[in-house]
This record gives C-alpha cells, structure tokens and sequence, in this order.
C-alpha cells in the first residue's frame, strides 16, 4: 500500500502551501531537532493590514545560542500573544468570516502557555488542520531515531514510517540526495507551489504567500478550495 510523508520544519502560522503539503500526504513530521535558523519562518509570518504587509515575530531567546535546535527555543517575552491577537483583529476584523473563528483564534492566543516555540508552532498548526478539516496524522521528529545528515535524516524517518513516496518542498533539491531514496525504494515527489488561485482580500491587491489566517478569514469555509491538493 502506498504511503506519502512529509517532513518540513516548525513554522508559525504559515501560509497555504505549507498546509497545502500536509493535506496531501498520509504522514507529516515535524522537523524539529534541527538548527534553529534566524530572520525565518520559524518564529515569524506576515499578513495584511490596511498599511500593508506587517510582521508578526514571536520573541525568543537565542542569543548566544548558535547551533540551538529548534525543539530548544523559548521565548522571550510573553507578551506576544495578546499583541499578535490585537494586530491579527485589526487587520481582520471586517473580513468576511473573522467572527466564525474569532472566538477559536482568540482562545489560541490569550490562553497560550507553551514556552517553546516549537510547542507553539504546534499549538496553531492543530486550530489551523481542525479549521481546515486536515486530519493527516502530526509526528515529532525528536521521537524517531535518526542520524545527523540531511537526507539521511530525511530518509531514515520516512522509512521508519514505511513510506513509499517523500514529498518535498523545492528548497530541497539543493541538498536532498534523491538517489539514496530511490535505492531504498522511497519515491521522491517535489511539491509545486506555482500556480495558486488569487482570492478575494482586504486591503487592496492581492498580495500571494502571507499566512495562512488570511486565507481563513476571507474566505472560511471555502478556503481548502484555494488548494492544489484539495479533494472534495
């Protein structure tokens, strides 16, 4: 029997194509035992607001830290979850379908406690897959035992989940060696971002690849629809 997986890192509150990738795989893995890397996705997203696209950068300690993995990130100040919200709201608050999710959103944010990002992460990947009606199963890459290559990495982790196909995301194909997959008879599929459907937004003209909560908030229910992988 066929299987997909998927292995990328801990993003905060990513755009669609991250949760485009998740819905068309059997198995998603969150890549966390890995270097944190600075001015990423790790801690950040953008979205749009009436003066333009705005940042939302979760603070978190690393300074000094220089090979500290991301499952080992905290942050910094615990303020950012009320003045996230606050910014989110203004943003969104006459989008079409702000109030069929404010209340869920809100709870997300004024009653997180997580300390490690990486927890965080999770926290809004799991509102964002229950809005979304994604239930592919969610995997830590912490929990498997793996060695420190990249594709080696990568491959060990699908095979332990008897993979048949890995899918990728294009950043891959500067590192991932395809070859060693292919001889442990793990199919490699690269993921096309190219070619998403414009929606309907506030503030102006479309602006493609900010968090996936604008999405959500224009369009609501419909918003699986803006996939490439979307299934009916």
């Amino acid at each position: 029997m066929s299987k997909r997986v998927a292995i990328i890192q801990s993003n905060y509150i990513p755009w669609r194509g991250y949760f485009d990738i998740i819905n068309s795989v059997d198995a998603f893995v969150l890549l966390d035992d890995v270097q944190y890397t600075r001015r990423d996705w790790r801690n950040r997203n953008q979205i749009k607001t009436a003066q333009g696209l705005q940042w939302l950068t979760i603070p978190v300690d690393v300074k000094g830290q220089f090979d500290v993995k991301i499952k080992d990130v905290t942050v910094a100040n615990a303020d950012w979850a009320p003045d996230h919200w606050n910014k989110i709201t203004q943003a969104y608050r006459k989008a079409p379908h702000f109030a069929t999710y404010c209340d869920a959103f809100e709870d997300a944010y004024l009653n997180c406690t997580e300390n490690y990002l990486s927890q965080i992460n999770f926290r809004f990947l799991r509102l964002i897959n229950s809005i979304l009606s994604i239930q592919t199963p969610i995997y830590w890459s912490h929990d498997f035992a793996v060695s420190q290559d990249k594709s080696e990495r990568l491959l060990e982790i699908c095979l332990q989940l008897k993979a048949s196909t890995y899918v990728s995301g294009p950043a891959a194909k500067d590192y991932l060696q395809t070859d060693k997959f292919e001889g442990a008879g793990v199919k490699v599929e690269w993921m096309n971002y190219e070619g998403y459907r414009t929606y309907q937004q506030l503030h102006g003209d479309f602006v493609p690849n900010v968090s996936v909560i604008d999405l959500i908030f224009n369009q609501g229910p419909e918003a699986k629809q803006y996939f490439k992988r979307f299934s009916p």
